[in-house]
């Protein structure tokens, strides 16, 4: 994952491309919002998502609740 440590967004919402083994930050900041929760995700605690759908997720439950057939 590739990360700014560009402190300017402090405390805003990231706007992140996801990819299939990390993330690209399009705009820096703190954090990103869960799509199922809307639970604020902290992008050094944000270890689930979707390519596809180029959506986080909170928790491994709420990934696979939310990708499921």
């Amino acid at each position: 994952m590739l990360m700014s440590s560009n402190s300017s967004g402090s405390g805003s919402e990231a706007r992140l491309q996801y990819g299939p083994n990390g993330f690209r930050v399009i705009r820096p900041g703190q954090h990103v919002f869960c799509a199922a929760t809307g639970e604020a995700i902290p992008l050094a605690d944000l270890r689930y998502w979707s390519v596809e759908r180029q959506e986080p997720y909170a928790s491994a439950q709420i990934a696979a609740e939310q990708l499921k057939p």
